[in-house]
């Protein structure tokens, strides 16, 4: 296809953290390559951009013999060690000391940890963390005992599990374990023009923001997002509170101020803090977070992160696009976030 924006603004920069992105052919040439080549540029209207190599020989390119593009980037080398490294730590009960990581990619510890952090946006040990966080979850609702769900899920004393659900969840493991009745989620509605607009409180902050045609619709959303929890509508007392997030819908910029109950992957929380930096009547591609959190290999998982983000707007994952510029899907519906793109240009305007 022809080449998008985002994409001739990485070649004409040579920028090397778009490898593994994206290739491009040059018609007149004949020859495929990296965004990073250092090869005379081409003109705009002769290059044509793919996503993978193959497709590239398909189309009748061959490689250039400068960035052979053909072969694995380093950067690609250096996803391909922390995603296997990622895997050893979830397969194990504890973090492994972070000599034994890095021998097992061949790397020293510094360039290691470096490279890891780049690509996960957490150390190792803080992803090992995250993880034994999602086992304790697992563990609890399979049902048992606190204690055997604490051990299962790779703690050595009760102690640091406690103080884990309870910093990590807000609530305490006791409470997990009997299905969520220790945190209450209070939900308020109000019209916007994208629809209705539905917050779920915690004690915390805003824990979900969802838009839908019908109160009942977005009360649906929510209880289903924390079905271990009780959900309960906030009446009269919570009108203040929702005045700020109907603000925040019809003026973008003030979506900066709410308080937010953020709950995701380690991954997910990286794209999702990625998207708030995205300016208000901007978008960019999925392409593009992937290279501005340093996984620029990661635009698939980026997407599945934007689907996996449950409080809209205040988290603008309305605000990624395809690399061409057209609208990918949205949670809550690709008219919705039209519209919601349309009228932030307006105010930016």
């Amino acid at each position: 296809m022809a080449v998008s924006d985002a994409a001739w603004r990485a070649i004409e920069a040579r920028d090397g953290a778009a490898d593994g992105a994206f290739v491009y052919a040059v018609v007149t040439t004949g020859v495929y390559c990296r965004p990073s080549c250092p090869s005379r540029q081409a003109l705009r209207r002769n290059v044509f951009e793919f996503r993978l190599p193959r497709e590239a020989v398909a189309a009748g390119y061959r490689p250039c013999k400068r960035c052979k593009p053909g072969e694995m980037s380093k950067a690609q080398r250096d996803a391909l060690a922390v995603e296997a490294v990622c895997r050893t730590i979830e397969a194990a009960d504890r973090t492994p000391p972070l000599a034994e990581l890095a021998a097992s990619a061949g790397l020293s510890q510094h360039h290691f940890h470096r490279i890891f952090k780049a690509h996960t946006g957490v150390t190792p040990k803080a992803y090992g963390a995250a993880h034994r966080a999602r086992r304790v979850v697992t563990a609890l609702a399979e049902g048992g005992a606190v204690t055997d769900a604490a051990f299962r899920a790779g703690f050595e004393s009760l102690s640091r599990f406690y103080d884990l659900v309870a910093t990590r969840f807000g609530v305490a493991p006791a409470a997990m374990a009997a299905g969520g009745r220790g945190e209450v989620i209070v939900l308020a509605s109000g019209p916007s023009a994208v629809g209705v607009v539905t917050a779920a409180f915690s004690r915390v902050g805003i824990a979900g923001i969802v838009l839908c045609d019908t109160a009942a619709e977005g009360r649906a959303d929510i209880e289903a997002r924390f079905r271990h929890a009780i959900v309960v509508d906030g009446g009269a007392d919570f009108e203040k509170f929702m005045v700020g997030v109907l603000a925040a819908v019809a003026e973008p910029r003030l979506a900066a101020e709410l308080p937010l109950d953020i709950r995701g992957t380690a991954f997910e929380e990286r794209v999702w803090s990625a998207l708030r930096r995205i300016p208000v009547g901007t978008t960019a591609s999925y392409a593009e977070i992937a290279r501005a959190i340093g996984a620029p290999t990661a635009h698939r998982a980026v997407a599945r992160a934007c689907g996996a983000n449950g409080i809209a707007v205040a988290i603008p994952c309305h605000r990624v696009v395809r690399a061409d510029g057209s609208l990918a899907g949205y949670r809550w519906g690709v008219p919705k976030k039209a519209a919601l793109i349309e009228a932030e240009r307006g105010h930016a305007a």
